[in-house]
Parts: structure tokens; sequence; C-alpha cells
């Protein structure tokens, strides 16, 4: 069973893209069911219709966008590149645009299917706005100038209510609904369109304007990422050979300690032969894996070294100098030399 869930794991790291987008899906779906299973209780009073109304469009998005990053594994990355000193790699501002837009872009789905559904419904346009009903229009216009505006508020603002509404004789309610519910769908569709073109220019007509910046920016994220992953499993590695090696040692020193005692009340007896403990099968092996590291103190510097200073992105030697920014190198590379050796059979 460990062996299954170890393979879904490894799996969901190796497709890290395809897991977060299936995440943003499911997430999307979950606001639609969400909002089919919420109950819209309007209050049908003048004062707190739109601020009821308001808080159900805005605040469970808000919630969902925010649900969103944290879901996404980029966001500890985003801050930690942000937060880092310069040290000798400099911060490009590219990529940490290029990450916060792509976590974004992900975390918007839900709280844009979340409103699309809402105003699509129309019980929240319904109740923020029964009050500005054109009644002149729609209703009884004679009767409307003879009522004071606070008593034509309260009587719009039971429109959402049809248990206590009791107005029909200046406007009929069905009307109203029908009114606000038409101008409600036609803003939800309007703010689906407009979403949709929108995130077909973020998507596919903006990299072509911008392909070289785009592509170095998206190169540099992945580099982040995997080289994040990579430092993290390295540390998991020399701590579970740290640890392999200081539990070796210690049932090592308890074995010696238990053999000197042993052999001082058996010396009268019998000779000893002091024969030196041979190290198990894989403790050099666990050895190499420190790579030289093999104190706190030690380890706690290489630390704070890799986060102060990160090493810069120039592998070998023979490297160009890097640039300012200490994310790439320019000019042309110096020619290598050339040796040949020769062999000969005597």
């Amino acid at each position: 069973t460990m062996d299954k869930f170890r393979m879904i794991f490894q799996f969901l790291q190796s497709n890290q893209e395809s897991f977060m987008n299936g995440i943003c899906g499911i997430m999307a779906l979950a606001s639609a069911q969400m909002y089919s299973a919420f109950d819209f209780n309007c209050p049908c009073l003048p004062g707190y219709n739109a601020a009821y109304s308001a808080g159900i469009l805005l605040a469970p998005p808000l919630v969902l966008f925010l649900f969103g990053l944290v879901m996404n594994n980029n966001v500890s990355m985003l801050a930690e590149e942000w937060k880092r000193p310069p040290g000798r790699r400099a911060k490009d501002p590219a990529v940490l645009r290029y990450m916060f837009c792509s976590m974004a872009q992900r975390a918007l789905i839900a709280p844009i299917i979340w409103v699309a559904v809402t105003l699509l419904d129309g019980k929240c346009f319904l109740c923020a706005f029964c009050t500005a009903v054109p009644v002149t229009a729609l209703g009884n216009g004679s009767l409307a100038p003879g009522l004071p505006a606070p008593e034509l508020a309260r009587l719009l603002a039971r429109v959402p209510c049809p248990e206590i509404y009791d107005g029909d004789w200046l406007l009929a309610r069905e009307v109203a609904v029908r009114y606000l519910r038409c101008i409600s769908q036609a803003l939800g569709w309007s703010f689906v369109l407009l979403t949709t073109l929108l995130a077909f220019v973020v998507r596919s007509v903006r990299p072509c304007f911008t392909q070289a910046a785009f592509l170095k920016s998206k190169y540099w994220s992945h580099y982040i990422d995997i080289e994040r992953k990579l430092f993290d499993e390295t540390c998991t590695e020399h701590a579970k050979a740290f640890a392999k090696v200081c539990i070796q040692q210690f049932f090592e020193a308890m074995n010696h300690d238990l053999e000197l005692g042993h052999t001082h009340g058996t010396l009268a007896t019998a000779p000893a032969s002091a024969a030196a403990p041979t190290p198990p099968d894989g403790a050099e092996e666990e050895r190499e894996k420190l790579r030289g590291i093999t104190d706190q103190g030690t380890m706690n510097r290489l630390l704070t070294s890799w986060h102060k200073c990160k090493p810069p992105l120039q592998l070998g030697r023979e490297e160009p100098p890097l640039m300012g920014n200490g994310w790439a190198g320019g000019g042309p590379r110096p020619p290598r030399k050339e040796v040949a050796t020769y062999f000969s059979k005597v």
C-alpha cells in the first residue's frame, strides 16, 4: 500500500502542472456546487440588501482565490525567491512576475465561476437592485409620486421575499423579478464572454509578442522549482545518511564497551584477542553520501550559505562571466584548448 501511495506521489510531483490544473477544475466545480447548495436569504430591508448582496458576490470569490493560492506549491517558492538575499545570484523581476501570473491565472478560475453563476442565477442582483426598479415604467406610475421615498424603498426592498411583499397594487412582483433577472443574466453572459476573451489573449496572443522574454521567464521559473526540489531531496538524503551513521557509531561504541567489560571479566581464564570491529557493509556508502559534512556546525553554515548566497548560474570554469543580474552569461566563449594524447605499445 505504501508503495502505491509513493508511486502516486511521485507521479503528481512529476506532473505538477497537470495536477494543479486538475485541482483548479475541481475547485471550479466545487464553487458551482457550493452556490447551488447555498440558501440565499435576502434581508428585504432597504439598508441591508445591497450590503448582503455585495458580500455574497465578493467574499466567497476572495476566499476561493486565497484557497487556490494556498493549494499551489509555488506560493512558498515565490515568497522564498522574493525575500531571499541576492548574494551571488541576483533576482530577476521578470521571473517573479511570471510565477505570480501563473499562480493567479489558476487561482482565478473558481472565483470567476462563482461570479458567473451568481449573475446568471439572478438572486443576488435582484436583492441588491430591487429598490432601483423603475416603478413609473413597469407599475402604476400614478401612485408612485404620492408615496414618500422611505416608504417606497421599504416596499420595493420586499420584492425578493414573496411571503412578505404587499405592493402588488403599486408594482407586480413577477414583473420586477423578471426585469432584474434579465439584466443580471445579460451581465453574467457579458462577464463570461469578457473573461474568456481575456484568457484567450493572455494564453495565446501575449506570448507571440514577447516570445523571447516569455521563454526565458518560463525556463528560469521551472529551474527554480526543480532546483528547490533537488536541494530538498539532497538534504533529505544527507539527513538520512547522517542519522544512520550516528546510530551505527552509537551501537558500535556500545558494543565495544560491552566487549571490553566481557574481556576484563574473562582475562584470567582466556587471553583476549583485541580485534578491531569491522564496519558494516553499507557504512562506507552512507559516509560517501555525507559529502564530507560530518558535524552539525558545518551543516548549519552550509544551509545559511545556501539561503544567503546561492551559487551563480554558471557551470564549469570556461564559461563567460555573469552579467549584471547573474542569470545568463553573455559574449562569445573563449576557445577551448585541445589536447591530444598518444599511446604506444612497448
